[in-house]
């Protein structure tokens, strides 16, 4: 019996060199083929994620118009026009609407007399709201012209249909100064931007500023993924980069997430004609936007 066993050959499966490489090959080739489609699911939840939280700014815009019967100012300041400069108060809408995003104990830790950049308002500033970023933004703060680790905001409301510089009188529903009401949006809230996305560069003064860090405007087309959006056009004061406001932007592929001024939130591609684009961004410009095909 143990001479039987012992003379029995026994055989191994195995792969050779060249099988190896072939299912190695093909293994790379399929993760090839899933890479793309993976990154694309992802890329499609944090879109939806930040049309999430955009819709609650929409909200809490709402909420807010309810209380004080208008809508949040789009920053205040004691004068115009709004340099990008941290120089005044600057006291964005961001601010005014913490009450109203489960955010009364950071409101109330803010001393606006002083101004958004008043050493006091310093470890504010460095608070970082998750309703303000996208998701598909890369980083989550931004070192400010103060060596401060400031918190950022990737949204911003629309101040204007075109590149000027952000004062008292411009034609989107917030301004320096603004009070405006539901009944001032002549083109009516669903044929009206809101709100959108920007892109927060290095050396931004942070979420709590009322500057270009939290307006734009609709003059320049909605750029995707990742592209500036700064504006060549000149100001009335072309001297002067810091009267420069810029357009709305995103880390998105083809277009922004845009909220309305009935509460919805949209995806504008970048294809949009750029007179609609304009036509979007004024309160009560007379324009006739019944229906957007894009």
């Amino acid at each position: 019996m143990k001479k039987r066993l012992t003379n029995r050959r026994h055989t191994r499966a195995a792969f050779t060199l060249v099988e190896l490489l072939v299912v190695i090959a093909i293994i790379g080739i399929l993760v090839g083929l899933l890479l793309p489609a993976v990154q694309a699911a992802r890329e499609a939840a944090r879109r939806m994620s930040c049309a999430n939280n955009i819709a609650q700014n929409g909200l809490a815009m709402h909420n807010f118009e309810f209380a004080a019967e208008h809508l949040p100012s789009g920053t205040i300041n004691d004068s115009g026009p709004i340099r990008n400069e941290p120089i005044g108060k600057h006291i964005s809408w961001t601010v005014q609407l913490l009450p109203y995003i489960e955010q009364s104990f950071l409101y109330k830790s803010i001393d606006q007399s002083k101004g958004v950049y008043d050493p006091a308002n310093v470890p504010s500033r460095r608070a970082q709201i998750a309703s303000f970023v996208c998701p598909s933004y890369p980083l989550t703060s931004n070192m400010g012209p103060d060596s401060d680790d400031i918190g950022i905001s990737t949204y911003a409301v629309c101040y204007s249909s075109t590149e000027v510089p952000l004062d008292t009188n411009n034609d989107g529903v917030f301004y320096l100064g603004s009070r405006t009401k539901f009944s001032d949006i002549a083109d009516g809230s669903s044929n009206t931007i809101f709100l959108s996305e920007k892109i927060s560069e290095q050396g931004d003064l942070g979420w709590m500023s009322g500057t270009r860090a939290t307006l734009r405007n609709a003059g320049i087309d909605p750029l995707p993924k990742g592209f500036k959006a700064v504006s060549s056009t000149t100001t009335s004061n072309p001297d002067s980069g810091s009267l420069v406001m810029g357009g709305f932007s995103s880390f998105h592929t083809g277009g922004i997430n845009a909220l309305y001024g009935d509460g919805g939130v949209r995806f504008i591609p970048a294809r949009i004609e750029p007179a609609v684009f304009q036509a979007l961004g004024t309160r009560n410009g007379g324009e006739l936007n019944t229906a957007f095909e894009w």
